[in-house]
């Protein structure tokens, strides 16, 4: 392989004491794969918004200010006290960003299974994607068919199988038909490809007219506008057509979750044949798998007593699951990398940029159909 540079740049989130967050860049020494261990040339990389949580956390981006250390930019904003005591654990941490990307293998350990990856592309799971070169574990990379561009690969794991998660769930916990806010998100419009392919009924949730095109746009059977004043009567009307009693929900804050429980209730009351005070006995189960509204999520209680809201997040469910079934979604997700998987982006934008005081108002405002590539190497 070509030679490389003595050393790497990195990007750093930090939360100072004094109630300041900072994030700048950092040339470290090139690290040296250990015997099962690979280095990786990243060359793309997404913002997911689980990134921005750990990017920007608590702090109050409204606030930020630009500044240079070392000819590279500084980003700098202030921190309200509750988000200092949300973040209470990380302050003097330099943290490194990034769940996942995608990257040539440059250099790689003595292990055969190492060994094998060198000089291919692979997609990367592990945190720290947004610097030039990763170090990390071959178990930590999936190997990609030769000519992949690094932009279809880069977004290989958190979306594609956070989708796949939610219809294993559904499957191992007996439900069978799904609701899913934020739809027309890119893993929205996965989970639209996976449902269609399997058989699944998918009950979409948006939030505008133009969004509805765009899951229709993908053959979507059930798509409910949040922003239509009879909203609810469509929502009930889906689900009752669906049969759905599992929910996924990417916004977390307000009432939405509360009223995905309370239109479960009433497709279920249509059900029963008895009057019982205590509310249908059809087992609801939402789960909060996003932040999109950090604010409180408000439920009024309309459905019973046969329900549950929970948090979801992909790794814990992973090691749930277990080697087989992980092993069959990451298959999928390879087999199907152009076509179910396929992410689309908005912007393409270097390393450096992703810093510039433009670029942090816009990916952080986490806009439906807006969606950044870094490209650590230009």
């Amino acid at each position: 392989m070509t030679d490389l540079p003595a050393t790497n740049l990195v990007m750093l989130t930090l939360v100072k004491p004094e109630g300041e967050l900072e994030v700048f860049f950092e040339r470290r020494p090139m690290p040296e794969p250990k015997a099962h261990e690979v280095l990786v040339k990243v060359l793309a990389t997404p913002i997911n918004p689980s990134d921005l949580g750990l990017l920007f956390g608590g702090a109050d981006m409204t606030t930020a200010r630009a500044a240079t250390r070392d000819g590279l930019p500084v980003v700098t904003a202030d921190i309200p006290p509750q988000g200092m005591r949300a973040m209470a654990s990380r302050v003097g941490d330099a943290l490194p960003i990034g769940n996942e990307g995608c990257g040539l293998v440059v250099k790689a350990g003595d292990s055969p299974e190492a060994q094998a990856l060198l000089g291919r592309t692979v997609a990367l799971l592990g945190g720290e994607m947004y610097a030039e070169y990763r170090c990390l574990p071959v178990q930590m990379c999936m190997p990609l068919p030769d000519g992949t561009d690094p932009k279809d690969g880069a977004s290989c794991f958190v979306n594609p199988l956070t989708s796949l998660a939610f219809t294993e769930t559904m499957r191992m916990e007996g439900h069978s038909a799904i609701v899913h806010t934020a739809a027309a998100s890119n893993l929205g419009q996965m989970l639209v490809k996976i449902c269609a392919k399997d058989g699944i009924p998918l009950v979409n949730i948006v939030r505008s007219a133009a969004q509805v095109e765009i899951l229709k746009g993908l053959g979507a059977k059930h798509i409910v506008n949040s922003s239509d004043d009879d909203f609810m009567d469509r929502l009930i009307a889906a689900i009752t057509e669906t049969g759905a009693t599992l929910g996924f929900d990417a916004i977390g804050g307000g009432k939405l979750a509360g009223q995905i429980l309370s239109a479960m209730e009433a497709a279920a009351v249509k059900r029963m044949t008895n009057y019982s005070r205590y509310g249908s006995d059809s087992f609801k189960q939402v789960y909060i798998y996003g932040g999109l509204d950090m604010g409180p999520t408000v439920l009024n209680r309309s459905f019973g007593f046969a329900w549950s809201l929970s948090g979801f997040l992909l790794t814990p469910f992973m090691q749930k699951a277990g080697a087989e079934v992980v092993g069959r979604m990451r298959q999928r997700v390879a087999d199907e990398l152009t076509t179910t998987f396929k992410s689309h982006y908005s912007h393409d934008i270097s390393l450096v940029d992703t810093l510039s005081l433009d670029a942090v108002a816009a990916y952080n405002a986490k806009r439906t159909g807006e969606k950044y590539l870094i490209r650590p190497h230009g």
